[in-house]
């Protein structure tokens, strides 16, 4: 496989984790052990994104950010990833589409919290993400309620696999979603960066970056 992209084998179930962790937290690490339990995952990729098309301010370098992901989640089953560097996708439908046509007869689920769920409609090609992989969803504070509600729970709720039968997911054919609560830790990345736990951000102009709508 060609430098920047992970080994995968037919038949495997990779999970999707996309961000800037900037930083990456125990909250991020938390969640993926979550998702390698509930959704018959085989491994799980961190997708580093080289930034947000959505947010105004840069995030800090993509090495400080690799660098810090690596030092933190320490898996045998999760691999740090700049995937979407080496690709050039600014948003998450382009990068499913170039993995999927990179890595054939490889099965991907994308991984998001509850309020990504609650504003997916606003990402790009939403309709054609949810269409083309499974999606695990995992409970957030305070976003239960508006997730189950939101545009995109109530366009798909016929693909929606009960959380008691999570493990299903990730051999389900998309369209499918399965929503499941997990005891959230609660740490965030804004938090960290504003408590001054964090001290490589990048305060000057960045380019775009996928792994967000």
């Amino acid at each position: 496989m060609a430098e920047g992209f992970p080994m995968a084998r037919a038949g495997e179930v990779i999970g999707l984790l996309g961000g800037s962790f900037d930083p990456a937290h125990e909250g991020h690490a938390h969640i993926t052990r979550e998702a390698l339990k509930r959704f018959g995952l085989t491994r799980i990729w961190w997708l580093v994104s080289p930034g947000n098309p959505i947010k105004a301010r840069g995030p800090a370098p993509l090495a400080s950010r690799m660098a810090r992901a690596r030092a933190l989640m320490r898996h045998p089953r999760v691999e740090i990833t700049d995937i979407e560097a080496h690709l050039g996708t600014r948003y998450t439908a382009e990068t499913l589409r170039h993995l999927m046509a990179r890595y054939p007869g490889v099965r991907f689920v994308w991984l998001m919290g509850a309020d990504n769920l609650a504003q997916f409609h606003r990402w790009q090609d939403w309709r054609g993400i949810m269409s083309s992989v499974p999606i695990g969803v995992m409970a957030r504070p305070g976003d239960r309620i508006s997730a189950r509600m939101s545009p995109a729970a109530r366009v798909f709720a016929a693909a929606r696999i009960a959380g008691r039968a999570s493990h299903l997911l990730g051999r389900a054919d998309a369209p499918a979603w399965c929503f499941v609560n997990v005891p959230m830790v609660a740490q965030s990345s804004t938090a960290i960066r504003a408590a001054g736990g964090w001290s490589g951000a990048d305060t000057g102009p960045h380019g775009i970056l996928s792994s967000a709508p």
